[in-house]
């Protein structure tokens, strides 16, 4: 059963896990706070961690609160969708042909079956924008793995509800919001560029600061143009 403790203003919802460490995070829609503690660890040692990144909490909220939104999609016509950063209208055609999405100028053209209705839509989307990201991701692994002397072994490209990508380090996989296909290219560029950064350091630290500004040096530019950026109602930026 989770715990709580309150900090100031903010109620932290507290999770016993077999962990070593303590991590914090900030989730949507509301800006609910969460910390994953170990097991044997005093519920006052973990308020006393809480109280001393309270400054960092209050950031991430505020940050969260002012992002831009974007209403759920229904996949009509002329609905608004994006592809890296540009907006487009989206024309829906019922065929007999293969569902798939093609580009064609400032238009999304939605091809599916006679009758779909708005979740048959929504997985041809996915897939397209799924197939689009992977191919993105991939061409940008192999131009920075002789960069960063680092190996991608497993790629995972899927949705995520609160985080742009992840990266497991003892497997050398990352993982990739496929929110990321709607972004700007600098962006995705950013994010891919983080994940590989964590298999020479898997913490935010200074040297994880400083591999950052070696192999991306306008990440800063970057990271700030992601986080203004609207965003689904379920994704949360770093």
């Amino acid at each position: 059963m989770a715990e709580r403790v309150q900090v100031g203003e903010i109620a932290v919802d507290v999770v016993r896990k077999d962990v070593r460490r303590v991590h914090l995070s900030v989730h949507p829609p509301t800006g609910a706070v969460r910390i994953a503690a170990p097991v044997r660890m005093s519920l006052e040692t973990i308020r006393a961690f809480a109280v001393a990144r309270l400054p960092w909490i209050r950031l991430q909220r505020r940050r969260l609160g002012a992002q831009e939104r974007e209403t759920p999609r229904d996949f009509l016509f002329r609905e608004s969708h994006y592809l890296w950063g540009r907006r487009y209208l989206l024309r829906i055609v019922e065929s007999g042909a293969p569902p798939g999405v093609q580009e064609e100028h400032s238009t999304l053209v939605l091809n599916v079956r006679p009758g779909a209705g708005r979740e048959q839509r929504e997985d041809v989307m996915e897939t397209w924008y799924r197939g689009l990201l992977r191919a993105a991701v991939l061409e940008v692994i192999a131009r920075r793995e002789p960069q960063m002397g680092v190996r991608v072994e497993r790629l995972y490209v899927q949705r995520m509800k609160t985080r742009w990508g992840s990266c497991n380090p003892a497997a050398r996989s990352i993982r990739l919001n496929t929110e990321l296909a709607r972004k700007p290219l600098e962006c995705l560029e950013y994010i891919v560029v983080h994940e590989m950064a964590h298999l020479l350091e898997p913490r935010h630290n200074a040297r994880f600061t400083a591999l950052m500004d070696l192999y991306l040096p306008t990440w800063r530019r970057a990271r700030e143009a992601l986080n203004r950026l609207p965003v689904r109602h379920e994704t949360w930026g770093y």
